[in-house]
């Protein structure tokens, strides 16, 4: 059967979190004066910030921890990774965090240029995200890129996450779509690739940090581009 309909992950495949959350981080950093208050150097605080962020996410995902775990200890394990013990330090950067992170909205290169391209070959378009429910609608409207979906799937209006087959059938299920016409793009091993292949839907590994993974007919890109040579 042919494709028709396309679901991607959002964050750090079309939506730059990476980038967009160092920036925020940053500006949140030098607003407070970190740096002068803590002797703390800045790229050592988001590195240290990364390390910590990624494992919280994967233990949500892996349904260890619940979000408020996560929004209670991302900064507050990071700020005592460097002597900082500051509850109030680090819940005002959470709050702040999440309001400013959409003040930043770049997107990866050639998420829009890819997405218009795909439009014009009569694709339907959707979003499963991980994301909090509050910010992947924002995410989308704010960037620019709403107007290319037709439905936008957030993993708290599930009350589970990828790889989980429920977020997956969920998805499908809103945009009318079987699997076999269906298609899923994304840039994280487990949760997007495993999380497919696991559900019996084709995927393409957007291998954006050249983890260079390997499997049976699996399809990989390097740059969102790379997709015309498969759609």
């Amino acid at each position: 059967m042919k494709i028709q309909h396309i679901f991607f992950d959002l964050d750090n495949t079309l939506w730059d979190h990476r980038r967009n959350a160092y920036l925020t981080i940053k500006s949140l950093f030098e607003k407070e004066e970190i740096a002068l208050k803590y002797n703390i150097e800045f790229e050592q605080f988001h590195a240290v910030y990364h390390g910590i962020n990624e494992k919280l996410w994967e233990d949500i995902r892996d349904g260890i921890i619940d979000k408020e775990y996560l929004r209670k200890h991302r900064f507050y394990d990071t700020f005592k990774h460097f002597d900082v013990d500051d509850e109030e330090l680090s819940i005002y950067f959470e709050e702040h965090f999440l309001d400013k992170i959409l003040n930043h909205n770049e997107l990866v290169e050639g998420a829009e240029y890819i997405l218009e391209y795909l439009k014009t070959k009569d694709y339907t378009l959707h979003i499963i995200s991980n994301g909090f429910k509050e910010v992947t609608e924002r995410k989308c409207i704010l960037s620019g890129i709403a107007q290319y979906f037709q439905t936008i799937t957030s993993a708290d209006s599930v009350g589970v996450r990828k790889p989980k087959p429920e977020i997956f059938e969920y998805s499908l299920k809103l945009a009318g779509a079987s699997k076999e016409e269906s298609l899923f793009i994304g840039d994280d091993w487990i949760a997007d690739v495993i999380g497919a292949q696991n559900f019996g839907m084709d995927v393409i590994f957007f291998d954006a940090l050249h983890e260079n993974r390997e499997g049976q007919g699996l399809k990989v890109i390097k740059h969102l581009l790379q997709l015309k040579e498969y759609l």
